[in-house]
């Protein structure tokens, strides 16, 4: 998990406006470290359309459609959290935003190790509660192995 989860790639405490901020910023934090190309944002937003990425418990996975995998350069993750949450559509609320972009087949393996992380809502609180990006990471070790 550790070469596709980096400081870098996260963003603690955000404040966001809307879902399309919470998509925009997610695809950024991939594009400014290497994993994407700037396209690989409009892809994520394509996805959208078609099928909401709220994930039930204030989780919310964007990632990209079967079509942009052109505009992936290596797997990777971006994660914000958001404590006092993102309206995401259909009344929904995200506190937890994951940005997903996986190289070849690695999309659905990533998207598993995600779901055995954010599938216990004591998870997610912890991870929307972390103080330091060293202990949103350490979560993701702890519960992902």
């Amino acid at each position: 998990m550790s070469e596709i989860l980096t400081p870098e790639t996260i963003e603690l405490k955000a404040s966001l406006d809307s879902r399309d901020e919470a998509i925009r910023r997610a695809g950024q934090l991939l594009v400014d470290n290497g994993h994407v190309d700037d396209r690989y944002i409009d892809s994520m937003f394509e996805r959208e359309k078609s099928v909401s990425t709220f994930m039930g418990n204030a989780v919310a996975i964007p990632h990209g459609t079967g079509d942009s995998k052109q505009w992936v350069k290596r797997s990777g993750l971006s994660v914000i959290t958001v404590p006092e949450g993102v309206e995401y559509g259909d009344g929904n609320v995200a506190n937890l935003i994951v940005g997903i972009a996986g190289k070849g087949d690695e999309h659905l393996e990533i998207l598993s190790k995600i779901a055995l992380v954010v599938d216990e809502e004591e998870n997610v609180e912890r991870l929307v509660n972390a103080e330091t990006k060293e202990e949103l990471l350490a979560i993701f070790e702890e519960v992902s192995e």
